[in-house]
């Protein structure tokens, strides 16, 4: 394993209280997580967000020691270390402010593949879920989806069977380092999706297994898709926790209906209720709201015709900031053209209409 500063690099997320947020700030006051442990302990403490215990911790070096001893596990179960610059590492998750900056992977799927789903739902699903998962994912076959989930009980281990089966690739995000197989239950299922698929976690080995890892893991799932779909949650729960860190990272969430007697639900219709996720039974809905059916070449005629439209000044803001950013999403553009949303959204639907721009999954926008 030829990274040299690969010590540095784990050592740094073994730091005790660091965090992500706080460890990319040290990274970047530093220049290069070697350069973190080199620096002087006054140094440490005037970067904004590392207190007196992360400054001694650093300075101590003791978590050197551990991080050789996972180089060595991960060496020998040939478990690929995923640094957050590395071409390897979700370029989805990488734009999210609280994503990990180390992952540890072991499979064969492209985690940049231009299609990547959630699939998440209760530990408890029912008939009719399961149901609603297999129509779904054989749905989304032939768009060569890559299906993300938890591995955890109910809907989450369902949705990576199908996958299986389908013969989509299935990466399941774990709330635990890859020494173990939480529920054990599902260790023959994880086996086969390293084949086909992988697992994935921030979480090295031998970390403590507890109920607090299961949000982190949830941000990760939330993080690297285009798109996150509910089938079958409760009121309260884990999904639920799932889809509101999907919408705060701007990406398309979708929750399948049920009746309003069942219990479980009650989730996934109260998030359509609310307006926090969009109604689908169907991998064509999925498809067709996230732009990725098959649509026929506009005539390069009729393109350019609109291109030479008489735009109106806050258009021509819009148009001018994307041809130098490439893609945007509508909150930066907001800021960068100093215009209120509704605004914004009201120029980008009309220069949409013009066949001036497009609308990308996750909500981004870019010039044709």
């Amino acid at each position: 394993m030829e990274q040299p500063d690969l010590i540095y690099k784990i050592g740094i997320t073994m730091i005790p209280g660091i965090g992500d947020v706080n460890a990319k700030k040290l990274i970047a006051y530093c220049g290069g997580a070697e350069a973190v442990f080199k620096e002087k302990k006054k140094a440490l403490l005037k970067i904004p967000g590392v207190k007196q215990t992360i400054a001694e911790a650093v300075i101590k070096n003791d978590v050197l020691s551990r991080a050789e001893q996972e180089i060595k596990f991960i060496e020998k179960n040939e478990i690929t270390p995923l640094w957050f610059f590395d071409n390897g590492y979700p370029e989805r998750l990488k734009h999210c402010s609280d994503s990990p900056v180390m992952l540890y992977y072991k499979g064969n799927a492209d985690l940049n593949e231009k299609k990547i789903v959630g699939v998440v739902g209760t530990r408890n699903a029912t008939d009719y879920g399961m149901q609603v998962c297999q129509k779904i994912i054989e749905g989304l076959v032939p768009y060569e989806v890559l299906i993300v989930s938890g591995l955890a009980y109910g809907i989450d281990v369902y949705a990576h069977k199908m996958a299986l089966q389908c013969g989509l690739n299935t990466v399941g995000v774990l709330g635990h380092g890859l020494d173990i197989i939480y529920p054990s239950l599902h260790k023959s299922t994880a086996e086969k999706m390293i084949n086909q698929g992988g697992l994935l976690s921030d979480f090295t080995s031998e970390t403590q297994f507890i109920p607090e890892n299961f949000p982190k893991r949830n941000r990760i799932v939330a993080g690297m898709v285009d798109a996150l779909i509910v089938i079958e949650a409760a009121k309260k729960g884990g999904a639920l926790i799932t889809a509101d860190i999907a919408n705060s990272y701007n990406r398309d969430v979708f929750a399948v209906p049920g009746r309003t007697t069942d219990h479980y639900s009650e989730g996934c219709n109260n998030l359509i209720k609310i307006n926090k996720a969009a109604l689908v039974n169907s991998a064509k809905d999925i498809i067709y709201i996230m732009g990725w059916e098959e649509k026929k070449e506009k005539k390069a005629s009729n393109i350019q015709k609109q291109l030479f439209v008489e735009l109106s000044p806050d258009e021509k803001k819009v148009v001018d900031l994307l041809n130098g950013a490439g893609s945007m999403s509508v909150d930066m553009i907001s800021i960068k053209v100093d215009l209120q949303a509704s605004k914004v959204a009201a120029v980008l639907l009309n220069l949409e209409f013009l066949g001036i721009l497009k609308c990308l999954p996750g909500k981004m926008y870019q010039l044709l």
